[in-house]
């Protein structure tokens, strides 16, 4: 009787240990990211290699300096409804995380069972359904499973990198939720200044026209000139209304993204915007580091990859003990010991052992099928990075580009401006012909909304850039 006493403390005494030594290896350990050659992705003239901190780790409060433009970045962040469903999709990952910690634990569990028995005759024989037996009882079930392989715990671990990518699904909806309300608010106040040029062009011709008609008056000019004049003008005119519509047409995408309804947009002017004359781009190495669609890949092989060694563990034999406890009487009966009875221990780990056997062919298909996805998952991966590295490529040279551009466009309207007084002054005094001074200001007119044009290239690729080395998450 001793020994027996001796012999079930051990084994308690073992199990314990076993649930000690499994329950201790941490999920969060997703094993080895995979690797993508970054060298040469982004050209080598384009990069800045003397930075080592990339803007996308400049808060977006401080990468975009006016204040009317971050209330309705703030006020997108948390009314937008993509951002409301991310937010949902990352409580879901985190329920599902949760489970799958979960079978790491025991399993216990209680029932009660109620039994009325009609008995169809009595003593005498004469009685039909006379007499009931009634019998409750009440018992308990347990069982656990040793993670002997790590199985359950790789299948934590790819949780886990579900997780971690639910969570950079919802970066990657802020990203760009930031970059569309910035791109839109530029949009805008580019709008805004094209239409306030036009409208100083439209008194400029108006006065042309007038001046036309008075030199007609005087025989200096013929009706060609005037109708020419108010030809360009009401061309002019006519452009107003299609940039109203544009800047209605801004207003309420801004407001959609808002999640608002569609109304006016209080907003700054484009003259009041900076545009850096260099931005901090990051070593090759980081540049890429932050972007939430990288990352999202790379969770994604993470999983795949502890789904293929959860696979690969299911070769093996599992080690499942449990007990269920049934009395016939009410009352509990049983305990925490009785799921180590020999009895108990032997049939489940028999049944344990017979499993991968029985069932060989198929676990050895699901590794492969598992092995499979995690070589897809591999190339969209390295797929992901090489897309990312080709757009930030091409961002930045564009960006370099357009400001390049600067000197050339302010010295070409400092042009056109002269020679829109130097033909003026001329049609006065009868040596230039009304042509020129149409010609004259139409050249301005363009130079002017073509330098708009510039400086809202310069903030456009400015925020991609930031959205494409993933700023804008914090």
């Amino acid at each position: 009787m001793q020994n027996r006493t001796i012999s079930r403390r051990t084994v308690l005494l073992i199990a314990i240990i076993i649930v000690v030594f499994v329950g201790c290896r941490s999920y969060k350990n997703l094993g080895e990211a995979p690797k993508a050659d970054t060298n040469g992705l982004i050209r080598d003239s384009l990069a800045s290699k003397g930075d080592t901190i990339t803007i996308a780790n400049i808060p977006w409060k401080e990468y975009f300096k006016d204040s009317k433009l971050q209330s309705l970045i703030q006020e997108g962040i948390d009314k937008n409804l993509d951002i409301q469903i991310a937010i949902s999709r990352v409580s879901q990952a985190e329920i599902s995380l949760s489970t799958a910690r979960a079978a790491n634990l025991p399993i216990f569990g209680a029932g009660a069972v109620y039994n009325n028995t009609l008995i169809s005759a009595g003593k005498d024989g004469t009685k039909v359904l006379g007499y009931s037996m009634q019998n409750f009882s009440l018992g308990f079930t347990a069982a656990w499973e040793a993670d002997l392989w790590g199985k359950l715990n790789y299948q934590a671990r790819s949780g886990y990198a579900s997780y971690l990518n639910s969570m950079e699904y919802k970066n990657l909806i802020q990203t760009n939720l930031v970059a569309n309300i910035a791109t839109v608010y530029y949009n805008l106040l580019a709008l805004d200044q094209q239409l306030k040029i036009t409208q100083q062009t439209i008194d400029l011709l108006r006065q042309n026209s007038e001046t036309m008609q008075q030199l007609k008056e005087s025989g200096q000019q013929n009706g060609a000139a005037v109708e020419q004049s108010k030809a360009l003008l009401y061309s002019t005119q006519l452009s107003v209304a299609t940039l109203q519509r544009q800047i209605h047409v801004q207003e309420n995408a801004i407001c959609q993204l808002l999640g608002r309804i569609p109304g006016p947009i209080d907003r700054d002017t484009l003259g009041s915007e900076i545009v850096a004359d260099k931005l901090a781009y990051g070593v090759p190495a980081q540049f890429l580091a932050k972007r939430p669609d990288v990352k999202q890949a790379e969770y994604a092989f993470l999983s795949a990859f502890n789904l293929t060694n959860m696979a690969k563990a299911s070769l093996y034999p599992s080690f499942t003990i449990g007990s269920t406890s049934s009395p016939s009487t009410l009352g509990i009966v049983g305990g925490l010991a009785d799921l180590f009875k020999p009895e108990h221990v032997v049939a489940q780990l028999l049944a344990s052992l017979a499993q991968p056997i029985l069932f060989n062919k198929q676990l050895r298909n699901n590794v492969k099928i598992s092995q499979a996805r995690q070589e897809q998952a591999l190339l969209s991966f390295k797929s992901t990075v090489l897309n990312a590295g080709a757009e930030v490529s091409n961002i930045i040279y564009s960006y370099n580009v357009a400001v390049s551009k600067d000197t050339l466009r302010a010295k070409q309207v400092e042009s056109v401006t002269r020679a829109v007084e130097y033909t003026q002054d001329l049609l006065l005094a009868g040596e230039a012909t009304y042509i020129e001074v149409l010609t004259a200001e139409q050249n301005l007119l363009s130079a002017q909304l073509s330098q708009v044009n510039d400086k809202l290239e310069q903030l456009t690729y400015s925020v991609s850039l930031y959205q494409a080395l993933g700023g804008g998450t914090k």
